[in-house]
This record gives C-alpha cells, sequence and structure tokens, in this order.
C-alpha cells in the first residue's frame, strides 16, 4: 500500500486548509484511516479517525473546527482534513495513517505552518 499526502503549506491564523491523502495498492483489507499530527517538542497525537462504514470521529479538542471525509474507489481510498479556523497551535506535521492486520503504518507526512 502506498500513502500520498499532500495539501500542507503555510496559512495565516483563521484560515483554512485541506489536507488530502490516498492509499494506492493493496487496498481492500483495509478499515481504518486516521490523521495524526506531531507538533515541534510533542509526541504524535491521533486527531481524525474515519472507518470504511462512514463513521468518523475528531478529537474533542479539535471538534468544531477540524472534519474527516473518506471516499472509497476500487483502486484507491482517499481521506480529507478539513481545517478551519486555525490557530497557532495547530502548526505541526500531519501524518496518514492505516491499520492492516493490527500494524500501524504512516504516510511520509505533510508540514502545516499557522503564523499569527
Amino acid at each position: 500500500v502506498q500513502l500520498q499526502a499532500s495539501g500542507g503549506g503555510l496559512v495565516q491564523a483563521g484560515e483554512s486548509l485541506r489536507l488530502s491523502c490516498a492509499a494506492s495498492g493493496n487496498i481492500e483489507d483495509i478499515n481504518v484511516m486516521r490523521w495524526y499530527r506531531q507538533a515541534p517538542g510533542k509526541e504524535r497525537e491521533l486527531i481524525a479517525t474515519a472507518f470504511k462504514t462512514g463513521y468518523t470521529s475528531i478529537a474533542e479538542s479539535l471538534q468544531g473546527r477540524f472534519t474527516i471525509s473518506r471516499d472509497d474507489s476500487n483502486t484507491k481510498i482517499t481521506i480529507y482534513l478539513q481545517m478551519d479556523t486555525l490557530k497557532t497551535e495547530d502548526t505541526a506535521v500531519y501524518y496518514c495513517n492505516y491499520i492492516l492486520s493490527g500494524q500501524n503504518y504512516f504516510g511520509q507526512g505533510t508540514l502545516v505552518t499557522v503564523s499569527s
């Protein structure tokens, strides 16, 4: 499975950004896909989850500002992270992730920088 994340960049506080992550290859057995982020000097944290069933969840501290969505096709799974009203503390490297056979796999990450 290949993961390709995109959409990061430099924005000002209060603006919005949409991240995308596409999983391709042997994707048939992937049920859960997630977004994580890692801010400078901090541990990686789980921020959003999307199941094949359509169920989604967002970390409580980000509810109301972040939204995850998912689009499944025969050849690709794409998850999106819509981030609104961004704050400087949202600055981090954002990673997409999938779980397969109990193992976690991460993409290369995309950097989001929010300036004040």
